[in-house]
């Protein structure tokens, strides 16, 4: 194996290992897909981590979609050298709101 293979070798297993890092801190945060009756659409969202979503015709594609777009915000997050937001995953946040409803 000559230098240039050993440094791309190296460089994909701190990419998979960075990839790994970003996928178990996605796993920490709710991911919401619901139907809209209002926009007659399914809508994503992760509320806590931030403003926004994803929206589709099929409900499958918006829970794929939402997930790329956790993954992308937790990857700016780090890039910017900024801590992530408190977890929502685990949370019992729909019983609660239906104390306070």
């Amino acid at each position: 194996m000559n230098l240039s293979q050993n440094r791309q070798d190296k460089n994909m297993r701190i990419n998979a290992s960075q990839t790994q890092r970003i996928y178990k801190d996605s796993m920490r945060y709710v991911k919401i897909v619901e139907w809209s009756d209002e926009d007659q659409c399914y809508v994503g969202s992760c509320p806590g981590l931030f403003y926004g979503g994803c929206h589709g015709n099929n409900e499958k594609e918006v829970f794929a979609e939402l997930c790329e777009i956790v993954e992308e915000t937790i990857e700016l997050y780090k890039k910017d050298g900024k801590p992530l937001p408190p977890p929502t995953a685990g949370k019992d946040y729909a019983n609660r709101m239906l104390e306070i409803a």
